[in-house]
């Protein structure tokens, strides 16, 4: 993989890319995490597709733009480092928050796209009970204890039966949450607040849609992933049945796999 920035539009961005390979993917990170969360995921595709990660704005060491940074900006800004890269079309996979960028670039910049794939992620808005959690964090972050959410967000993500055997990775993502700038954090959390609801879009777009769930998701509970997927036939669905949030760590070979697999099946 070779690390380096690029100019995305007006937005420097810090990205890794393998280079190699006819088809490509590229791997949009969650909410607290960055492009190094994929590091033991992307050896997994690398010798099979062209692999991008990047840091969304705000997160990682990319640049914090604005006090607000829009599902919309971002979308345009991974479209702009699609194209700087001189990729033509590619899969886009988005990880949680990463999954509400990647719906963001379908509607805004659907050429661009093979395939969509949401990686424990959702089209739904936030509901208004969600919505009081973000702000909650918000205030949390902007009064100087953004070490509350290090202290229990990265386990909330596994299923509890892996927490212990995951503990290294748990400990990779805290270590991310203490390095993600404050402003970046309240930037994305007001960004995630005002998006708005994805599903018709999803299913009127022409690109081929991947659900990838975890049975065992806190933060999208079973029935609320089962009527999710029930309200979009048009989309192939993979569920990891051992696997809470963070799949493509808990999983990963099977959510390689489906990766691959929904590739070869999209022109």
């Amino acid at each position: 993989m070779i690390e380096k920035f690029i100019m995305a539009g007006p937005t420097a961005l810090h990205v890794c890319d393998s280079q190699e390979g006819d088809r490509c993917i590229v791997l949009l990170h969650g909410y607290l995490e960055s492009l190094l969360v994929w590091s033991d995921f992307v050896p997994l595709l690398y010798k099979k597709v062209r692999v991008v990660t990047l840091d969304l704005p705000g997160h990682g060491i990319s640049v914090v733009q604005s006090e607000v940074h829009s599902m919309d900006f971002l979308a345009d800004t991974v479209a702009d480092a699609i194209r700087a890269l001189g990729i033509e079309r590619c899969t886009l996979v988005g990880h949680s928050m990463g999954g509400y960028v990647a719906l963001a670039v379908c509607e805004r910049h659907p050429e661009l796209l093979d395939g969509l794939v949401l990686l424990s992620s959702t089209p739904n808005p936030d509901t208004e009970e969600k919505a009081e959690n973000r702000r909650r964090e918000i205030a949390l972050v902007k009064a100087g204890k953004k070490e509350l959410l290090a202290r229990v967000a990265p386990a909330a993500g596994f299923a509890e039966e892996n927490r212990a055997r995951m503990q290294d990775a748990i400990e990779d993502l805290t270590e991310q949450v203490f390095i993600t700038e404050d402003e970046g954090i309240v930037a994305l959390l007001d960004g995630m607040i005002g998006r708005k609801d994805q599903n018709e879009m999803l299913r009127q777009t022409k690109v081929p849609v991947l659900f990838i769930l975890g049975r065992k998701d806190n933060y999208i509970p079973v029935e609320v992933a089962e009527k999710m997927v029930a309200g979009h036939p048009e989309a192939k669905i993979v569920w990891l049945e051992n696997s809470g949030h963070m799949g493509f760590l808990e999983e990963p070979e099977k959510t390689a796999e489906a990766l691959l697999d929904f590739v070869k099946t999209t022109n």
